[in-house]
């Protein structure tokens, strides 16, 4: 039976020998875990495994992060972003419940420049949709490492640097594009994003922005480049596309979990826009799975 993907945890250490005269990125851990002993508590200042950067992300729940004298909480679609040592401690929340998340732990060999710009330009307690790029991209990493494919440094290397490169699109991408969008496209971008699960129609979408839904389409194809539907089944085949590698869920199950009322349906948008079955799709475990799917805005 298959289980639900959120519910997974596990971490998984990384201690590649690399050669002293490449260039590679190096990943130290990466984990899924969830929380709920009032005794997790993490400080920065006494860690001895640094120097270190760590990207931690909350998948449900919420816990605590502090920095500076500043404490804020840290919820579903947040992360925060430190370098190990330094003055910070995260813990899990004495009046809370659960706290459900994903980390990576960076060498900030390489990187660091880019990641400093990230915080820059997001802060240290960034918001990202569990469906942004860099999300999906973690998960990715979580699963190749859970399955035992990330064997060597150079594999390891190429996915750090995704990540990083992933995180600095997503910082720098109202810089260069959507900050002109009009206000009611972001926000029917971000509605998707965040609903594509029961999204139906292009009427529910306009009455949500309170306009047509044919200055809608006019507007949003204008600005964007995809009309409303085309956007909405990018992100639904991009979330079917990490089910298929991370579930045993059948393509009926899936196509249902990402908004279609049907498997027919499903495939037809499935082949459209990557080419192939969802069947073909999940039979090439191995490879890697994103080098089809950077889609223009996704």
């Amino acid at each position: 039976m298959a289980t639900d993907p959120l519910a997974e945890t596990g971490t998984y250490g990384f201690r590649f020998t690399t050669p002293e005269q490449l260039a590679l990125c190096q990943l130290f851990a990466i984990g899924k875990d969830i929380v709920q002993d009032p005794h997790y508590y993490w400080d920065g200042l006494i860690r001895t495994d640094g120097p270190l950067l760590l990207f931690q992300y909350t998948l449900d729940g919420e816990g605590c992060y502090e920095n500076g004298g500043q404490s804020c909480r840290i919820r579903a679609g947040q992360a925060f972003m430190t370098e190990i040592p330094g003055d910070h401690r995260y813990h899990f929340p004495t009046d809370g419940t659960c706290w459900s998340f994903i980390f990576v732990l960076m060498r900030p060999t390489i990187i660091f420049p880019n990641w400093e710009e990230v915080k820059r330009q997001l802060g240290e307690t960034p918001h990202l949709p569990q469906g942004s790029r860099p999300i999906r991209l973690l998960h990715n990493m979580w699963e190749e490492a859970k399955s035992g494919r990330l064997k060597d440094p150079f594999t390891a290397s190429s996915f750090v640097f995704q990540f990083i490169s992933e995180l600095c699109r997503f910082a720098l991408a109202p810089e260069e594009h959507a900050r002109d969008w009009p206000l009611k496209v972001q926000e029917a971008v971000a509605y998707i994003d965040e609903h594509f699960k029961n999204m139906i129609s292009l009427d529910q979408l306009a009455e949500q922005l309170g306009l047509s839904k044919y200055h809608l389409l006019r507007l949003f194809t204008r600005s964007v480049g995809l009309s409303p539907n085309d956007y909405l089944n990018q992100v639904r085949i991009t979330e079917a596309m990490r089910l298929l590698q991370e579930t045993e869920w059948s393509v009926e199950r899936i196509a249902k979990q990402v908004g279609y009322s049907g498997g027919s349906y499903f495939i037809k948008w499935f082949r459209k826009i990557t080419g192939e079955t969802p069947g073909h799709y999940r039979s090439g475990k191995g490879q890697l799975v994103y080098n089809r799917v950077y889609f223009d805005l996704l």
